[in-house]
């Protein structure tokens, strides 16, 4: 494991880890109640993944969906669990070190190592989010104002949209404290919410008139891309721990946490079944779409465009305090924003689908911080206390996820980009 008891001796009682902070949970003395926790659980978990349900539902098939989209539940509700029962762990039993976040756990289970990898895949996932958002707001502004001009000055309009977001992306993400942008975290779940209720009114509407044809089974050869999209909406289990340290009653987490799933669950299912409800086989990646260019449907996707657009510096606020931790000795440097950036956006102008690109981030990345790293943490903390059952169930997470997430890439990669055996 990465320390030793005598590790944090002579000058601090606390155990120096260096550590990435999370991106709206600030330090402070004011700890959270159940229903503030609540709200925060349900403000990490949901994200614009839910967009790409009912077109992931189209290709598995609504109850193979749904049934998928539970059990993705469960294991995320899961392995959040096996983060916080490791980290309770390591500081009842070493009494000198604080574990604040994800990468301090690593560091904490397996050294340098642990972080490098935690770093990794936070690098990886976060930026994977933001060419999601790039991706959305391209395909959205290309339906509403270009359908009958497929071209601007000679160019697509994914790729005009794109670079016309790249500089005022550059300004929004030199901004080194996220003091001023906090406040666009809660316009952006209040747009959420209000986009889910139009659409899913709109759906319930849609269907009671025309009644398509519907699937239940998709066939198996779409079930790693429905798991991959259905990770992806589920991830938050780098908010996990911060989360838990600043509730009021710890021991009250897990019945909180359990709550905020099943209640993500069920509206997930909601929108991803009656999405697919309503336009069948015509489903798009992008759901709101489907609605036409009427004016609310067209305010609602310019609100989410604006939403995705003020998220993504938040979102790449832990990829910038990974990189200037690691290349700039923790002090804040424009040029790895600059760079990450233009990296983000060279990646959005390449990938041409929404939910296609969402499968391939959550059954690679995800996948691995989400299962592989929560059980193998809890393997190795508890490996001595554990019986055989419970090393069973850590071992079997770990392989599972090691073999879902290279398969899955792969059956992502082939769908995204047309890779063929």
């Amino acid at each position: 494991m990465g320390f030793g008891k005598n590790r944090a001796s002579s000058s601090s009682h606390v155990l120096r880890i260096p550590r990435e902070d999370t991106p709206l949970l600030a330090n402070t003395q004011h700890l959270s109640s159940s229903s503030k926790t609540f709200a925060n659980v349900f403000i990490a978990v949901v994200g614009a993944g839910v967009l790409g349900l009912p077109y992931s539902f189209k290709k598995t098939g609504w109850f193979m969906g749904s049934l998928m989209l539970l059990s993705v539940s469960f294991l995320t509700y899961y392995c959040m669990m096996l983060l916080i029962y490791s980290r309770r762990k390591l500081e009842s039993h070493y009494k000198v070190i604080k574990i604040s976040s994800f990468g301090d756990l690593g560091y904490a289970v397996c050294g340098s190592i642990g972080r490098c990898t935690v770093d990794a895949m936070i690098v990886l996932s976060q930026a994977g989010f933001c060419i999601s958002y790039l991706i959305f707001i391209a395909n959205t502004l290309e339906h509403l104002f270009n359908y009958s001009n497929p071209k601007i000055l000679g160019l697509s309009p994914k790729k005009v949209y794109i670079w016309s977001c790249f500089p005022f992306q550059l300004g929004l993400n030199s901004i080194p404290t996220l003091t001023h942008l906090a406040p666009l975290s809660i316009f952006a779940d209040v747009v959420d919410l209000g986009a889910m209720g139009v659409v899913i009114v709109e759906d319930v509407l849609i269907f009671l008139k025309n009644r398509p044809v519907l699937e239940a089974f998709g066939g198996f050869s779409f079930f790693f891309y429905g798991l991959g999209v259905s990770i992806y909406a589920f991830e938050g289990v780098g908010m996990v721990l911060p989360l838990e340290a600043e509730m009021k009653d710890r021991d009250k987490f897990g019945k909180i946490l359990g709550l905020s799933m099943v209640f993500i669950t069920l509206m997930y299912a909601s929108f991803g079944v009656l999405g697919y409800f309503a336009f069948g086989e015509e489903a798009k990646d992008i759901i709101t779409t489907n609605l036409g260019r009427g004016l609310l449907s067209t305010v609602v996707q310019i609100g989410l465009c604006i939403n995705l657009f003020l998220s993504f510096p938040l979102m790449m606020n832990p990829v910038y305090e990974v990189m200037e931790r690691r290349f700039c000795e923790g002090r804040y440097s424009f040029w790895p924003r600059w760079i990450m950036v233009l990296a983000v956006t060279l990646v959005g102008l390449m990938v041409p689908n929404f939910a296609d690109f969402l499968s391939l981030v959550g059954s690679s990345v995800c996948i691995v911080l989400g299962i592989v790293l929560p059980a193998l943490f809890h393997l190795i903390v508890f490996n001595k206390e554990l019986s055989w059952h419970g090393l069973a169930v850590d071992a079997a997470l770990v392989l599972m996820g090691a073999v879902l997430a290279v398969y899955g890439t792969y059956a992502s990669m082939s769908e995204t980009f047309g890779v063929k055996a």
